[in-house]
């Protein structure tokens, strides 16, 4: 399985230019460690937006989906640096996703992430994961290394910054992610994907890496 874990984290937002600096600076020299260190996290990739909204995007693995609910987490969440205070109270249209991964195929990590929300009805989930499990291989896609479907869980997934009701929509949204090595290649892969989804299509974008952590470079410091 190509997907680092079996849970995912996924957090996007935007932020004023004039905080852009620290609001880097934050993310580059303590908050990915900060949450890689945690017990159950093992990696964590930072993008920013080749045509994408919001302009930055941040992937966190995870062993288990549980570990996302655990009392290691929690408890990260409820001791927030200053530091992190400041800069999450500075955050502008936040996504967050707590979410499943449900479908991973491929090998290894792109330089250039597609992105496709998708609303399913409940219904109809079934029916669009196995249609999807067939959609989502890269073999026969020169330039995509691998693809992937993260679920999320309509309870946890939550914005850290928003007062978002439990009824909301998108909480239960579903994000394919597709890894590929350059920018036009994903983004054929992503207008196709739209092509066979678009009754449940809600956004789509394209990311660059900027960069990524493991669990075990931390332990290598």
């Amino acid at each position: 399985m190509p997907m680092a874990g079996k849970g995912m984290l996924l957090t996007s937002m935007d932020v004023d230019a004039a905080d852009e600096t620290d609001f880097n600076r934050w993310y580059d020299r303590e908050h990915l460690e900060e949450r890689v260190a945690i017990s159950g996290f093992l990696e964590a990739r930072r993008y920013i937006a080749h045509q994408a909204s919001p302009k930055y995007l941040s992937l966190y693995s995870t062993a288990e989906f549980d570990v996302l609910d655990s009392p290691a987490y929690r408890a990260a969440l409820a001791s927030q640096t200053a530091w992190s205070k400041a800069t999450i109270s500075r955050f502008k249209n936040m996504i967050r996703g707590v979410a499943r991964i449900t479908i991973s195929r491929g090998t290894g990590r792109g330089a250039v992430l597609g992105i496709v929300r998708l609303r399913p009805d409940a219904k109809a989930k079934d029916t669009l994961r196995a249609a999807l499990h067939t959609q989502l291989d890269p073999r026969d896609r020169d330039g995509i290394i691998s693809m992937h479907l993260m679920e999320n869980d309509a309870a946890l997934s939550k914005p850290l910054t928003d007062n978002v009701s439990d009824s909301d929509p998108g909480a239960g949204d579903w994000f394919v992610l597709v890894d590929g090595t350059d920018v036009s290649a994903t983004e054929a892969a992503v207008t196709a994907l739209i092509a066979a989804t678009k009754s449940v299509v809600i956004s789509k974008g394209i990311y660059r890496l900027m960069w990524d952590l493991a669990k075990s470079d931390i332990s290598a410091a």
